[in-house]
């Protein structure tokens, strides 16, 4: 039983650190390091860790972790649909192209496809963004109910740089605007390395139930591709919305 623990615990600190090694784990789970490495080849052979890049000696989650996250949360159409659309939206872009979904006052990233530029955005699956910080969780919140908008200007919006929005009045004219062009932006407002552009994912009923960004270093951030890719992914993800059951509208 100890054994099945220790796998479960090292599992879910390489989903919270990726990419990580033995050592790492054994400080953080306070394990022998004997033991955070049985544990570690128990999960490659199940087919739930893989190498780092072929480097045995760090480790990320497989698909198979997230196959089933995903199961358990109803996103694995949204995947379907959505990835190969994101795929041609990376061609177009050569930037990083993420898929982010609701989870309570934040949007957690459940897809990544990575641009083939040395310079790049790295975020593990799993991460969580803010909804009034980032491009994907603004996104989400300027096609929310103005219910779900208040509740968010309520509980208090943290400073993650100097560029975050906290003000209502700020954050309410952003919600604005992000509608009236059909995308939004984050020019190193929760990082100050990580520049945006995202659009949401309509289910049926209207409501946000995804968001689409790409994502860049904030130093290849400038105006005209900001503009030629906010463009790029608005139409991917009205594409997304309508091949769930959304009806454009306009």
């Amino acid at each position: 039983m100890q054994s099945v623990l220790n796998a479960l615990r090292v599992l879910e600190e390489v989903a919270a650190r990726q990419p990580v090694g033995v050592a790492d784990l054994a400080r953080a789970l306070d394990l022998p390091k004997s033991s955070a490495q049985r544990a570690l080849r128990t999960l490659d052979a199940a087919g739930w860790i893989r190498p780092a890049g072929g480097e045995v000696t760090r480790w990320v989650l497989t698909t198979k972790a997230l196959q089933v996250g995903r199961r358990a949360t109803g996103e694995l159409s949204l995947r379907d649909v959505a990835v190969p659309m994101m795929e041609e939206l990376r061609r177009r872009t050569d930037e990083t192209v993420h898929l982010t979904v609701p989870d309570g006052d934040k949007v957690v990233l459940i897809e990544r496809l990575e641009t083939s530029k040395a310079v790049r955005i790295i975020l593990a699956l799993g991460t969580h963004l803010p909804l009034h910080a980032s491009a994907n969780g603004k996104a989400v919140l300027a096609a929310s109910a103005p219910e779900v908008i208040e509740r968010q200007l309520a509980a208090g919006l943290e400073e993650f740089t100097t560029a975050t929005l906290t003000g209502r009045d700020a954050v309410l004219a952003e919600l604005t605007l992000i509608r009236e062009r059909g995308y939004a932006t984050n020019s190193g407002e929760w990082r100050d390395d990580v520049s945006a552009v995202a659009a949401p994912v309509l289910g049926e009923a209207g409501t946000p139930i995804a968001s689409i960004s790409v994502n860049m270093p904030t130093s290849r951030m400038s105006p005209e591709s900001t503009a030629a890719h906010g463009a790029l992914v608005s139409e991917t993800a009205r594409q997304v919305s309508a091949a769930l059951g959304h009806s454009r509208q306009g």
